[in-house]
């Protein structure tokens, strides 16, 4: 794939994503997709496959009100993309004790997208 068609594919991905448009993600994942989060140093959520994907994607789904992740920067690495992700949310309930429904939450972050068969095959969220 080229550089750009990857970068499509990642603007595609996240439009989905922050639409929470479900089938939209899960049409350009590869059969084999990988997904980890990764938060303060620990993976948090980690799955094989489009269906535990879709799983976390539909939990996840819920949890806020609108959410969107917008690129700040990317860099190619030959099969990898590496992109510097400004993260912004409204919590649709209580999250935690210092996250209550209603709040906004905002963090910076890193997502890597690796590809197959030209479809992304893996990514890893990193805050």
């Amino acid at each position: 794939m080229t550089k750009e068609e990857k970068l499509k594919l990642i603007k595609q991905y996240l439009a989905a994503y922050n639409t929470f448009d479900i089938d939209g993600m899960i049409s350009l994942l590869h059969p084999s997709i990988e997904f980890k989060n990764i938060s303060n140093n620990k993976i948090n959520c980690h799955t094989k496959g489009v269906d535990e994907f879709r799983v976390i994607a539909e939990q996840s789904k819920v949890l806020f009100k609108s959410r969107q992740q917008i690129i700040k920067n990317f860099d190619v690495h030959n099969e990898q993309v590496s992109v510097e992700i400004f993260f912004e949310g409204v919590a649709a309930k209580d999250l935690s004790n210092e996250i209550k429904s209603g709040d906004k939450i905002s963090f910076d972050g890193r997502s890597e997208f690796s590809f197959k068969d030209s479809k992304i095959c893996q990514i890893t969220d990193i805050s």
